[in-house]
């Protein structure tokens, strides 16, 4: 392991940098990056019993601000389509399957089914797609951090009760 990546790691893995960390794991980890943020939080939080609710909150706000990032990730990428349309106005980019199914459902429930972007494996491109469809950004932000904090206090709790 080339040394940056080591003395970076062993910096975030310093308790008094453990929140930061938190925040940064639960970010990156909500955009459409395969990490999980889970393990860092329930980590300091074994570490650190009292920083329960500080990390959940933490990580939390660095959740949605993912989910927020991949929302725009998704309107952008909506915005340069449409613009490739204007260019190539007889070609058109591929759907796949329940391509059609999947947008009517999320446009009929609105940014509320962002309340679902705490789910593992769709939750991330949800907030994606919700950016494709142009839902509003703060209804969308709103729900997205209800649905993480209520993962995290329910996954955390559950992890500390267990262990």
């Amino acid at each position: 392991m080339p040394s940056f990546i080591a003395s970076t790691l062993a910096w975030l893995a310093l308790p008094s940098v453990g929140l930061p960390a938190v925040f940064l794991v639960a970010t990156l980890s909500a955009t459409l990056l395969p990490m999980g943020s889970e393990p860092a939080v329930f980590a300091l939080v074994q570490a650190q019993p009292e920083l329960f609710w500080p990390a959940v909150l933490v990580a939390t706000m660095g959740n949605t601000l993912g989910g927020a990032i991949s929302w725009w990730m998704g309107a952008g990428a909506h915005r340069t389509v449409e613009h490739w349309q204007q260019a190539h106005p007889a070609g058109h980019p591929p759907q796949g399957r329940g391509h059609g199914q999947a947008l009517a459902w999320l446009a009929r429930f609105g940014p509320k089914a962002c309340l679902l972007s705490w789910l593992p494996v769709v939750g991330d491109p949800l907030c994606a797609v919700a950016g494709w469809l142009r839902l509003p950004f703060w209804p969308c932000v709103a729900y997205m951090a209800v649905g993480k904090l209520a993962r995290y206090v329910t996954m955390t709790g559950a992890l500390v009760w267990v262990f």
